[in-house]
């Protein structure tokens, strides 16, 4: 089976104040990491109400939507810029994800990637923050569970900030567990070590939180002697990265030096996971990556190694 590419250019349509690092720009950069591989024919997806509250509080999505609707130029919850157009775009994003998520599981991909904007891991329950609206990949998380009934999801985030909003909306859930490398002290202050989760999720949140200049050694490190001996105990169902590209040396919004073979690596490694304990299901949903020649070749090397190319 081949792996799926979905994007939708509505992405573009999400308009941010120019010299902004999460500017449409981003979604042509991480198109061009396909390369010559075709984007996989889908229809359009929006995500409905009802797939938005399997993370997000009423209060949150009604305050969001009026807050675009009534023209501001951020979410009033946190630093998220927005535009008219930016309630739509993001129901997309995650309608984007969950279109993946359905052809992972009815066998129609092998696994999937979804360049989408804007992005999501720093969105809470009841909080847009950090250029995020919906978190795409815990609704994609949750989606996967209800649809399907899966038992146990691994949502991994490489991403060179901590995904704190992840980390909330799953951390008394011993159902998903949300493994993250990420700079510290950093956006948005998360993340330490002692970050487990909490009452019935306590051991299913990991964080492995690395100073400015960390690389290879560190990060790829902690997947291999920190997340792969947990997999054996938790055995997910369905694989998840949050693959940000902005832990890639000469990010303008990261100190991280990892290179384009370590996300290739990396890459590998939850692959590995998939095809042991998932059936090699694999979905993964672009967040940060702010050097665009940088995000091209990040998403290059992430893309080779799910498709078998590299």
């Amino acid at each position: 089976m081949p792996t799926a590419f979905l994007a939708d250019q509505l992405a573009k349509d999400h308009a941010t104040p120019a010299a902004h690092p999460e500017s449409p720009a981003r979604w042509d950069a991480a198109l061009r990491g396909l390369g010559d591989a075709p984007l996989t024919p889908a229809p359009p997806r929006d995500a409905t109400h009802e797939e938005l509250l399997l993370c997000h509080t009423p209060h949150y999505l009604y305050t969001a939507r009026q807050d675009v609707q009534a023209g501001l130029d951020q979410l009033s919850t946190g630093d998220t810029d927005i535009c008219p157009r930016s309630w739509d775009v993001a129901l997309r994003a995650t309608g984007t994800c969950l279109n993946a998520v359905d052809l992972v599981m009815n066998r129609e991909a092998s696994n999937a990637f979804c360049i989408v904007r804007p992005p999501g891991h720093h969105a809470s329950a009841g909080r847009g923050m950090g250029f995020c609206l919906f978190n795409n990949v815990a609704i994609a998380a949750r989606y996967a569970k209800q649809k399907y009934g899966l038992d146990r999801v691994l949502i991994a985030d490489w991403d060179v900030h901590h995904g704190n909003g992840t980390q909330d909306i799953f951390y008394d859930d011993p159902s998903v567990f949300f493994f993250s490398t990420h700079q510290s002290p950093w956006y948005p202050g998360t993340g330490a070590a002692r970050e487990r989760g909490e009452h019935e999720g306590i051991g299913t949140t990991m964080n492995c939180p690395f100073p400015a200049g960390a690389g290879s050694d560190e990060i790829l490190g902690a997947f291999r002697t920190r997340l792969l001996p947990e997999m054996h105990t938790f055995r997910p169902d369905l694989v998840l990265i949050s693959a940000g590209f902005d832990s890639r040396a000469g990010d303008p919004l990261g100190q991280f030096l990892l290179s384009d073979a370590d996300f290739a690596e990396m890459t590998g490694l939850l692959m590995e996971v998939a095809d042991q304990y998932s059936q090699g299901r694999v979905v993964s949903v672009l967040e940060g990556g702010y050097n665009l020649d940088g995000l091209t070749k990040g998403v290059a090397a992430h893309t080779s190694a799910l498709s078998g190319t590299k």
